[in-house]
């Protein structure tokens, strides 16, 4: 069913007492009330300069189909003249991230049961051959269920594709922190891709810090096509090893090599009872370097390509592979360089043009 826009009318979303609300790459998302209902609702205003008409009918294609306890449902759209809205479900308690900082008091536990909530959702998405394609923080947010628990809801599909053939290249916008290899390289994305991101949002929920964030776009891509990650001690202090050999399972170069969502909630560590013996770590997570992490994702945009640096990537891992680990090492810093100074040319031509 192809999905029209129609004009906003006085039953729809009040336009008085709206508060500011989250920025995406090309949409800002506010609170309202329903004038008829005064139900409280989220309203996503996609910018019509920014996005074209069919990539958001697709995203709400696919909304149209998901009816999931872990996805943000669509209740209506409207049509104005700067900007497509999607009226969504509304997560009365916000972002994971936010809600874990204001609660405190993170455990394993805790995170093993948001993690099994977007594996659920993941699963549901998968069943249907479609891939998220922006698992993120920022698209995971909180809502308290009837009897007070919080549950985890997927939102934002405007990277979601149905993938009903084998070779899909997805483009890959801003920061490629919890881009897949398949992602960074330009290769076939896979169902799979959406596990290694989470992979990454878990060791983001046990340390407060980003496994393959370093100081430009183009070094943090080295380091995931790489594998280039560790736990630090200081980071990982009281994490179980249960819980590290999860985030290791996910975080696999090879798509083919990654466990399906199914699989990964059959996983001891998620698991209330371990069956294995291997016990999850007591006691609290410390939580204060995801305030950084927080503050600094705020601040960060990701509307820039970087599909410009790929080739070059790819032409790096390529001569890196033939040389010696020692010609590598003295070679990289070198090569980064050129990369960094190849972007901002390729960003001054394109303010230029």
């Amino acid at each position: 069913m192809f999905l029209v826009f129609r004009a906003a009318t006085e039953q729809g979303p009040a336009a008085e007492g709206w508060i500011p609300g989250f920025v995406g790459r090309f949409s800002v998302v506010k609170r309202c009330d329903h004038q008829g209902t005064k139900r409280t609702v989220a309203v996503k205003h996609v910018n019509k300069k920014l996005m074209r008409r069919d990539r958001v009918t697709q995203e709400l294609n696919l909304l149209q189909r998901l009816q999931h306890p872990h996805i943000v449902s669509l209740i209506d759209t409207y049509e104005t003249p700067s900007s497509y809205v999607l009226v969504l479900e509304m997560a009365d308690q916000g972002r994971l991230l936010d809600y874990v900082v204001s609660w405190g008091n993170l455990t394993e536990e805790k995170v093993a049961c948001y993690l099994r909530d977007v594996l659920e959702a993941l699963h549901y998405l998968h069943n249907c051959r479609i891939a998220h394609l922006d698992i993120k923080p920022e698209n995971l947010l909180v809502a308290h269920s009837s009897s007070g628990q919080p549950t985890v809801k997927l939102t934002d599909f405007g990277d979601a594709v149905q993938l009903n053939s084998a070779h899909y290249v997805h483009p890959l916008l801003g920061s490629p922190e919890f881009a897949s290899p398949e992602l960074v390289l330009g290769e076939p994305v896979s169902l799979t891709s959406d596990l290694w991101s989470l992979g990454v949002v878990t060791y983001v929920l046990l340390s407060g810090a980003s496994p393959f964030l370093d100081e430009s776009a183009e070094e943090t891509c080295l380091n995931i096509c790489r594998l280039d990650f560790s736990f630090p001690r200081d980071y990982f202090q009281g994490v179980s090893q249960a819980a590290r050999d999860f985030v290791c399972l996910l975080l696999r170069t090879d798509p083919g090599r990654r466990p399906p969502a199914g699989l990964c909630l059959q996983e001891p560590w998620l698991q209330a009872g371990l069956a294995d013996g291997r016990a999850r770590a007591e006691g609290c997570l410390d939580t204060s370097r995801l305030i950084s992490f927080i503050d600094r994702r705020k601040h960060q945009t990701d509307a820039r390509s970087i599909g410009g640096v790929r080739s070059f990537i790819q032409n790096l891992l390529r001569s890196s592979a033939n040389q010696s680990p020692r010609e590598q090492s003295s070679l990289l810093p070198h090569k980064l360089m050129d990369a960094v100074v190849y972007c901002c040319l390729l960003d001054s031509t394109q303010q230029i043009l």
